[in-house]
Formats: structure tokens, C-alpha cells, sequence
């Protein structure tokens, strides 16, 4: 994929989907906080069930942070992997509280350093929340990156780079969720909806097999 196949890929994603932005529910920064800590190996919906259980009763680190671990645990057990990312929680709150007045930090640093927040949950809090230019690259980003040849790279790592040098920048603030959504609903993992695709006419997968069908027909 070229830069101006790049710009008009991003170009349909916005004309399809003026305004995208996260799945996640949350009424505040915390709230996106932790509901993105949970969505760690778990889906959307499944944290967003938890989240209408525990954000009435508690969305404050101060009063998650009073239920402590078991009490977290009660709220957040039907999410993958719980125990460990109800310690994780619990320690983010206090340390909140003790290093930042409760608030969450506007720097990436500063955030990768809140246990159970690694590059990619720092990201999406500092782009959905704070409005930075920023790509967190999940699964569904690196497969579709790669896949349609809008930035390949062997690692995450490599495409988040990537996609920050291609990616038009008029179109950096808003790609996060664009790719996210198309990889999730349509460019899925073990049978991509082509027929469905309004970028299948950038994509470098979708022209290999059109071009294998023509080899095909022509036999």
C-alpha cells in the first residue's frame, strides 16, 4: 500500500465513521482507566458487564480501593484472568492517590508505571482520554495492518512505529479507533469480510486474491 492508497483507506474508514471511539463505558478518565486494564485478554462487552455492576457502587480509587482485593474480585470475576487484575487495580488506585492526587496522569511514563499498564493501555488512555496523536496496537491492528499492507512489521512494536510515519496526519487522532472497529467487525481474524469491506480496493490481501482468482479463471 502506497501513501496515497494509505489516504484514501482512512479517507472511506472516516467517510463510513465520522466520529469512532472506544466500546469501553466509562464517564471519566479513571473509569476508561480501569475499564481498559480489565479489557486485557476480555472482550468489550464482557468488561463493560462488569463495569455497570461495580462503577455504581464504586469509580473513584478511593472506593475501589475500600473494597480491596476480594471485595474487587466479587464485581470483576466473570473477566478473564481476575485475580491477577484485581491486585493490579487495587495497587494502581493507592498509587494514584499517594503520587497523583487521584487523578490520572496526562504522560506516558507516568501511566506505564501504574501496575497492570503496559505501552498499548497507555496509548489508548492518552489518545482517547488526553487527545493525543497516539496508536495503541492491539491484536486486531496488528493483524490488520499487516494484512492489508498499511504498515507491516514483525512486532507490535514495529507496526506502532510504522503506522506513526504513514499514517496521514490528519487522520492520526482518530486512527487508533478506526482500525480497531474495522479489524473487530469486518477485517477478522479467520475469514476477513471482504464482501463487506469498504477499503477492499486499497487492501494488498484482498488484491493477491483477486488477482489469483482472474490467474484461476483464466486456466
Amino acid at each position: 500500500m502506497n501513501q496515497a492508497q494509505r489516504y484514501e483507506f482512512f479517507a472511506t474508514l472516516k467517510a463510513h465513521n465520522p466520529a469512532p471511539t472506544t466500546e469501553l463505558k466509562a464517564d471519566s478518565t479513571f473509569e476508561l482507566l480501569i475499564a481498559v486494564i480489565l479489557s486485557a485478554q476480555a472482550t468489550d462487552v464482557g468488561v463493560n458487564k462488569a463495569t455497570d455492576k461495580l462503577y455504581p457502587i464504586a469509580n473513584t480509587p478511593e472506593t475501589i480501593l475500600a473494597l480491596g482485593v476480594e471485595g474487587l474480585k466479587q464485581y470483576i470475576k466473570t473477566i478473564g484472568l481476575f485475580n491477577s487484575k484485581a491486585e493490579n487495580v487495587i495497587k494502581t488506585c493507592r498509587q494514584l492517590i499517594e503520587l497523583h492526587n487521584s487523578e490520572v496522569p496526562d504522560d506516558r511514563e507516568a501511566l506505564e508505571a501504574l501496575p497492570g499498564v503496559g505501552r498499548k493501555t497507555a496509548n489508548v488512555i492518552l489518545n482517547t482520554a488526553f487527545h493525543h496523536p497516539v496508536i495503541a496496537v492491539d491484536t486486531h491492528l496488528f493483524r490488520l495492518s499487516n494484512r492489508t499492507g498499511l504498515a507491516k512489521g514483525k512486532t507490535v512494536r514495529a507496526v506502532e512505529d510504522r503506522l506513526m510515519k504513514v499514517v496521514p496526519k490528519e487522520f492520526m487522532q482518530d486512527a487508533h479507533h478506526w482500525l480497531i472497529l474495522h479489524g473487530r467487525y469486518v477485517c477478522i481474524a479467520r475469514k476477513p469480510k471482504c464482501d463487506q469491506c469498504c477499503v477492499s480496493s486499497t487492501c494488498d490481501e484482498f488484491k493477491r486474491k483477486q488477482r489469483n482468482l482472474a490467474k484461476l479463471a483464466a486456466q
